[in-house]
């Protein structure tokens, strides 16, 4: 192995792949929406049964319930004017209420929203509430949701294979909190209506931060799956799913030896294999497989690692968005991440490999990520639109944005297309869904 160049050039995705990428997200899209086809899509293109997009007409006092992880939040949301006005509440999640049982955990947010309820005064009022609940889920409607598998940490008994909605209200019941359930949605969609209420071009929603994923407003017509009315409006907010895409091989021609290698010590191995690529849980852990390499090749670090950069996981993505926003001649911002981080000793030309290592890193994140969106884009038949968006990785990645609009400009040349960053599409987006649907 000659050069650091050599080991990077195995990221490089050129615009002929990338345009092939495009076309087979497209294909992967119609497999999902297929009747006969979507039991062995894995793009799984979920209809979410929210069939409108806000107006910003919409007016009223709305509750949100935000529950994705070790924290939840309670929302009181009131639009008026086109204005949105909100108060909020985080309430910790313990451990023993996430590996409990589905009717401890249900109970204590229950608690919760009648605590909430009565610090505003409104222990008597039967507001809409509209709950965004970031799990794998089937929707079998509007407000009802079954639990696929809980992630994340959490384990409560009784849950997976049941309807969340449900196991909400039946617990709200017991604790006498008055609360009517209009909507079960996941944060993709709630990014998409949060946007949307402001933006009336908004039909895609994006995701990129620890995770990925997308959604979008599809024809009924194109839905093989749904059971829903045929009336107006004949359309549907569709969840894709599509960090799974790739799940079947036919992204393997793209993987290298470094996504092989961090699947391996994944949790999911075998799963998930195009947000692997992409997402800030996994971008920092290729860093650190192809900084690995060099360094065996004797190609940096004078061939001396550290027991901390032999650690997996320890090369952590926010070190990449540093990394990359670091201007200083010197690579000052680099040189200390890599110090006292990392316990490595870099000279100078280290720091520019690691430079062009998080580089190469994140130009193929973002190409991949254009090419799935490019496929939505078109997918949508719309030749001017906005993307909701929101993450981690967008939000403080400095060169996320610019390398995106650079792709889709080659992609799809003839749309016309711009980023919107989402205001709180977890609490906002699911106040908005209440909203339009009740």
């Amino acid at each position: 192995m000659a050069s650091v160049d050599e080991i990077l050039q195995s990221l490089f995705v050129s615009k002929d792949t990338l345009n092939d990428v495009k076309g087979r997200m497209r294909k992967e899209m119609v497999k999902g929406l297929g009747k006969s086809t979507n039991a062995d899509a894995k793009v799984k293109m979920f209809p979410t049964y929210v069939r409108s997009l806000p107006s910003g007409q919409e007016r009223g006092s709305y509750f949100a319930l935000d529950l994705g992880g070790s924290n939840f939040r309670v929302l009181l949301v009131q639009l008026a004017d086109g204005k949105v006005n909100m108060k909020s509440k985080v309430y910790a999640i313990a451990k023993e209420l996430m590996t409990g049982t589905g009717v401890q955990l249900f109970d204590y947010i229950a608690d919760c929203l009648g605590e909430f309820k009565a610090e505003h005064g409104l222990t008597d009022q039967n507001l809409p509430l509209g709950f965004t609940f970031s799990f794998p889920c089937q929707q079998k409607g509007l407000a009802s949701a079954t639990l696929v598998t809980w992630t994340k940490g959490f384990s409560a008994q009784g849950v997976v294979g049941e309807d969340v909605s449900l196991l909400l209200k039946e617990a709200c019941d017991r604790k006498k909190v008055l609360l009517d359930i209009i909507a079960v949605l996941n944060d993709t969609t709630g990014t998409l209506m949060s946007c949307a209420y402001n933006d009336q071009n908004a039909f895609i929603g994006l995701i990129l931060g620890t995770g990925t994923n997308a959604c979008y407003m599809e024809k009924l017509q194109n839905v093989e799956l749904w059971d829903g009315d045929l009336n107006a409006p004949k359309e549907v907010i569709i969840n894709m799913e599509w960090g799974a895409f790739g799940d079947d091989g036919c992204l393997n021609d793209v993987r290298t030896e470094f996504d092989v290698h961090m699947d391996d010590v994944s949790l999911n191995k075998g799963r998930q294999l195009y947000e692997k690529m992409i997402s800030g849980m996994y971008l920092g852990e290729i860093v650190r497989l192809i900084l690995a390499k060099a360094i065996e090749n004797k190609l940096a670090f004078n061939g001396k690692g550290s027991d901390k950069l032999s650690a997996t996981w320890s090369f952590e993505t926010k070190f990449i968005s540093e990394v990359e926003s670091d201007t200083s001649e010197a690579g000052d911002a680099t040189r200390k991440i890599l110090e006292e981080s990392l316990h490595l000793k870099p000279s100078a030309k280290d720091i520019k490999i690691v430079k062009d290592v998080c580089a190469a890193v994140s130009i193929r994140a973002a190409k991949l990520a254009s090419a799935g969106l490019a496929a939505v884009i078109e997918q949508t038949e719309r030749k001017n639109l906005t993307v909701a968006i929101d993450g981690s990785l967008y939000k403080f990645h400095p060169k996320f944005h610019s390398l995106m609009l650079s792709n889709l400009e080659q992609l799809v040349p003839e749309s016309k297309v711009k980023f919107m960053l989402s205001e709180d599409g977890s609490g906002k987006g699911a106040a908005l869904v209440a909203a339009v649907c009740h």
